[in-house]
């Protein structure tokens, strides 16, 4: 091969190498969701994709020059399910990020292959502190249950609640609620009496509430997972445990903004410890809340719709940090150190661990026009993970 032919052939293969980013910038930029949209945390899947949505609706659907396509799986809340549907969205649709996770099973099914396509995975819902371990491409929009149940163990024991027994559903999320507030409880002084774990699946609570008035705690600590909430509460009013002096306290998955208004009177004065109520009153989240309700027929977002913007978010920056080039180190790099006012207050991805450092609230459950709410009235700032604190 002569100068000439050399010169040809280098100058080809320049020009396909131009082209073809040129082709993959052109391109979509796909975003695979994947959500519980059937079955037991139904009511996930729905706020989370409302919430996608509706940022796509505010934001546009080009970033940087990049078509934005949504690509919503339904998984039935089957791990095995999730971890198909990851596998199809990373070798036929060549997604460029996963996104959603509506349980911590499902999640942790697919960390492995967002680890070996080198794929980030915003995890939006699920909530168990070991997630973001599973794999360095997995990046979390929603909470941890360590980050929330502290909260309550600090609180309870200074407000006249000396002894409480644990009602949680018995997987990773509650797990960790379990262990986090009753090391924390018992470290202010107070008496863990007995800790109740119910299956996941098809919760029977009866039996469980009926142990727990019998041993005549103080106050029950309860975790169920979002959805379930309406049927312990309902449990517990029936069995006439407020009447019996047992306080309810919880993680804010039992009070569900979602469902709150159909729990009734029951519910008034129930604390709960979280990230997010829909009535927290920034400028910002009232906007979100007006804009959600009015793209979803009246629906009120709840923790999990305020996950999936978010997500969103990080998603759609990380994209414009790449300058529509994405790729999966480029973007998850992006992804990493983001802070940003969201509906819920200002939240931090903590670059190391990749999670996400955000304000906890002490909320309690009151009528405002005739309607229930969680109504903040103390914050503890800047909560990072004490699942990872260490």
């Amino acid at each position: 091969m002569n100068r000439r032919q050399l010169i040809q052939v280098t100058g080809l293969t320049a020009l396909a190498l131009a082209s073809s980013i040129a082709l993959a910038q052109d391109a979509p930029f796909k975003i695979g969701l994947i959500l519980p949209m059937t079955g037991q945390q139904a009511s996930t899947g729905r706020q989370v994709e409302a919430a996608a949505r509706l940022y796509m609706a505010q934001h546009g659907d080009t970033v940087a020059g990049r078509k934005v396509e949504l690509i919503v799986k339904d998984d039935t809340t089957l791990p095995d399910v999730t971890k198909r549907l990851a596998q199809e969205l990373i070798v036929n649709d060549k997604v460029d990020v996963l996104a959603g996770f509506g349980i911590t099973p499902a999640a942790l099914s697919t960390a492995p292959l967002a680890t070996q396509s080198k794929t980030p995975m915003v995890v939006m819902a699920a909530a168990t502190s070991a997630i973001t371990s599973a794999s360095p491409y997995v990046v979390r929009s929603s909470f941890t249950l360590p980050q929330v149940s502290v909260a309550m163990g600090d609180w309870a024991p200074k407000n006249g609640i000396k002894s409480v027994v644990t009602l949680v559903s018995d997987y990773g999320p509650g797990n960790d609620a379990e262990k986090y507030f009753t090391e924390r409880f018992a470290a202010n002084g107070g008496k863990v009496l007995d800790k109740l774990r119910v299956p996941l699946r098809s919760p029977d609570f009866a039996p469980f509430l009926q142990k727990v008035r019998d041993e005549k705690p103080d106050a029950l600590f309860v975790f169920v997972p979002s959805g379930a909430g309406a049927a312990v509460m309902k449990q517990f009013v029936e069995r006439g445990m407020d009447k019996a002096g047992i306080k309810l306290i919880a993680t804010g998955d039992v009070t569900d903004d979602d469902q709150l208004n159909d729990m009734g009177d029951g519910a008034l004065g129930v604390v709960t410890t979280h990230h997010y109520s829909a009535y927290h009153p920034s400028a910002l989240n009232k906007k979100f809340v007006e804009s959600f309700e009015k793209a979803n027929k009246g629906m009120r977002p709840n923790f999990m719709a305020v996950g999936g913007y978010d997500g969103m978010r990080i998603i759609y920056e990380a994209l414009k940090d790449t300058k529509g080039k994405g790729g999966g180190d480029a973007l998850l790099a992006a992804m990493k150190g983001q802070v940003f006012e969201s509906p819920r207050g200002e939240v931090l991805i903590d670059a190391q661990t990749r999670d996400i450092v955000q304000d906890v609230y002490l909320r309690k459950v009151e009528k405002k026009d005739g309607k229930l709410y969680n109504v903040e009235f103390d914050v503890i700032k800047q909560v990072k993970d004490p699942g990872k604190a260490k």
